[in-house]
């Protein structure tokens, strides 16, 4: 005989993030079950003791509509997730291509990850994209199930309020705190079955101001289960909470596996990098030593040719050995008044030196008398 359940007062609390995870993550080998009437989270994997596994399936053989299968994704799903950020948010050409030659090859789901992991510019764009396409596909989950939920992340209420909101979710008579707290979670629930919930779009008006955006995680609270069954508590999905815990991988469970597989697999061509820089540093170095034993790129001995060029005395007429840089600078920087007189007067002497051209008179024939 099935024991009867207590009536929930107000809307389930639910973690999207939570759910979003169950749907990576459920495979042929991994089931995950939502519970409608508390909203906690069972997780069956194949790898538990057999004993255990009959006694779970006891108690959904006893209870058909309390507990929902969570959908697995499918091949075509998961492609349609990777083709959608290509088309939608990758605006370069070349990645572009490559992201769909990737998608269209073998283990494309693991290959697709390993290049938006190494593209810093791309990843932030998937981890927004995925995190909303994943919303609104749980969204539309949970309608199709009739579900009256609303999630803890969106929920804009004091933390203990939140807490006493799960802690009373059966009583009928609760305190003034409660009773509005309800209401609340009421009115949030209806925005979940709007058209607006799988559509969302930009507000109409101006634009607000644009101000540097701080993302701060949610405050979430306890996780408060009464009705969680004994032979169901070593199967209970409470991972914690990481606003890029949802991976996307089918193969690694968190995040930080997933980056440690792919600096694993990389670390061949950070050696590769280190190795040409640290050559090109060493052919910079014998460079710098050759120009400083030839002298004409050491800056010291720059400015010795400038001085000497610059305070070189006026009746110095003896041929010096010096650098190119100094008869440049020589015939470039203006020349003193002493100097340009001198000049002048040896053009002079030069002329005089020459001696002066004879030129042949013009002498006019008499007028004959008429």
């Amino acid at each position: 005989m099935t024991k009867t359940l207590p009536k929930a007062r107000q809307p389930i609390i639910l973690r999207y993030h939570r759910l979003m995870d169950a749907f990576s993550k459920s495979d042929d080998e991994r089931d995950f079950y939502l519970d409608t009437l508390e909203g906690f989270m069972l997780y069956a994997d194949l790898s538990k003791d057999e004993v255990d596994l009959a006694a779970l399936d006891a108690e959904f053989a006893a209870h058909p509509g309390r507990y929902v299968l969570v959908p697995k994704m499918s091949y075509y799903e998961t492609k349609k997730f990777m083709e959608g950020f290509v088309n939608e948010k990758v605006y370069d050409i070349d990645t572009k291509e490559k992201l769909l030659d990737i998608i269209s090859a073998k283990e494309a789901r693991e290959n697709f990850l390993e290049y938006i992991y190494d593209n810093l510019t791309e990843l932030e764009k998937w981890q927004q994209y995925y995190h909303e396409r994943s919303r609104i596909r749980v969204i539309e989950w949970l309608r199709d199930a009739k579900v009256r939920f609303a999630f803890e992340e969106d929920i804009d209420l004091p933390k203990a309020t939140v807490e006493k909101l799960k802690k009373h979710l059966f009583d009928a008579r609760v305190g003034k705190e409660v009773s509005s707290g309800r209401d609340y979670l009421e009115k949030k629930a209806d925005t979940y079955y709007s058209s607006e919930a799988l559509n969302p779009r930009p507000k109409r008006g101006r634009p607000p101001k644009q101000a540097a955006k701080v993302e701060l995680e949610p405050q979430l609270t306890l996780d408060i289960y009464v009705t969680v069954p004994s032979v169901a508590r070593h199967f209970l999905f409470l991972p914690d909470f990481s606003s890029t815990a949802a991976t996307f991988s089918a193969k690694f469970d968190t995040e930080a596996q997933l980056i440690a597989s792919l600096r694993g697999s990389a670390r061949e061509k950070v050696d590769v990098r280190l190795e040409a820089l640290s050559q090109r540093l060493e052919s910079l170095r014998n460079l710098s030593s050759r120009i400083k034993a030839t002298g004409e790129g050491d800056v010291s001995g720059e400015n010795r040719a400038i001085s000497a060029a610059l305070e070189a005395p006026e009746e110095d007429d003896k041929p010096r050995k010096g650098s190119k840089l100094g008869d440049v600078v020589k015939g470039i920087l203006p020349k003193r008044k002493g100097q340009e007189k001198q000049d002048i007067q040896e053009l002079i002497q030069q002329k005089r030196k020459a001696g002066v051209k004879k030129v042949t008179p013009i002498t006019r024939k008499p007028r004959k008398k008429k």
